[in-house]
């Protein structure tokens, strides 16, 4: 962020954006603190995830690749499968393996994302899935037997550093929970 900054000072370009996201890297530590307070909630959902076999996260836009650390992180160090799709993409595959079995953590920042990120958790609900969102504040939605986790508030631009939190606390919790992790490594002969 900040060699976009520079890039963008060498030119001139947009200095009011500059200024917004200076303004929110000044606080992105205590957005930062804000955004680890939220281990308690985390951790209530990481028996529900610990118990399954496999995950799936999802999220849009700049948010797909959040989703991908997520899932990673899970994979890593809970050895439990876990897959990444942009949540646009949800119809063409990973869909149809969405059952109660099947946990589903997703991204919904405040925008546009998020309204379009709403009608794909519809569909996991209706297929039994168990939804677990990590929101702004100003997004709601019912997700039945799952939970929604209200994120800090932040810059937009400055959200994926926000969002990428809360997975690798579920990744440690989650972990935490399983016994004999991380596996012990065979020797070689």
């Amino acid at each position: 962020m900040l060699l976009a900054l520079s890039l963008a000072k060498s030119r001139d370009l947009n200095p009011l954006l500059r200024a917004r996201v200076i303004k929110g890297l000044r606080l992105l530590p205590e957005t930062i603190t804000e955004a680890l307070e939220l281990r308690e909630e985390v951790a209530a959902i990481a028996p529900s995830i610990a118990s399954k076999d496999n995950a799936l996260f999802l999220g849009r836009g700049v948010f797909y690749p959040i989703a991908k650390e997520g899932a990673l992180k899970l994979k890593e160090i809970s050895y439990i499968h876990a897959e990444a799709y942009p949540a646009g993409e949800l119809k063409h595959g990973p869909l149809a393996l969405i059952d109660e079995n099947m946990p589903v953590i997703a991204l919904a920042p405040e925008s546009e994302i998020a309204e379009k990120l709403v009608s794909n958790l519809e569909e996991v609900k209706a297929r039994g899935g168990t939804l677990y969102v990590f929101a702004d504040p100003s997004v709601t939605m019912d997700v039945n037997n799952g939970a929604v986790i209200s994120m800090p508030k932040c810059d937009f631009l400055l959200t994926p550093i926000i969002y990428t939190i809360p997975l690798q606390l579920l990744s440690y919790e989650v972990a935490l929970l399983i016994e004999d992790r991380p596996r012990p490594t065979k020797e070689l002969s």
